[in-house]
């Protein structure tokens, strides 16, 4: 069955640094577009980041643009999310997801906290 399982979230002071990553199984991974979504405490899922099966095509929510950087690697079935600089206001769990889909939690993983605070 499709499993995604996050990690590298943990608590970080603002302006640092994390590198989130989602291994993948139980589907093509080279053939489907990837998600990044968040939700923040007492929020909704917002997308953060996207990218095409072969990494021609990027994007990110404006929040994000020039912070944030999204990779995958097609052998290792493997997502990415580079996050720099980051804010308080980046505080949330972080979820990959399979094509758009995140608000289906079959579709996503299982989460990882990322909590931005001195």
């Amino acid at each position: 069955q499709v499993q995604l399982v996050e990690s590298g979230g943990g608590l970080v002071q603002p302006g640092g640094s994390l590198r989130l990553s989602c291994v993948t199984s139980g589907f093509t991974f080279s053939t489907w577009w990837m998600y990044w979504a968040r939700q923040a405490p007492g929020k909704g899922l917002e997308w953060v980041s996207r990218i095409s099966p072969y990494s021609k095509q990027k994007g990110y929510t404006d929040s994000v643009k020039g912070r944030f950087t999204v990779s995958r690697d097609n052998a290792n079935n493997t997502l990415y999310l580079q996050m720099n600089d980051l804010k308080s206001e980046d505080t949330a769990i972080y979820y990959c997801s399979k094509g758009a889909n995140y608000g289906d939690p079959l579709s996503r993983g299982q989460g990882t906290q990322v909590t931005v605070s001195s």
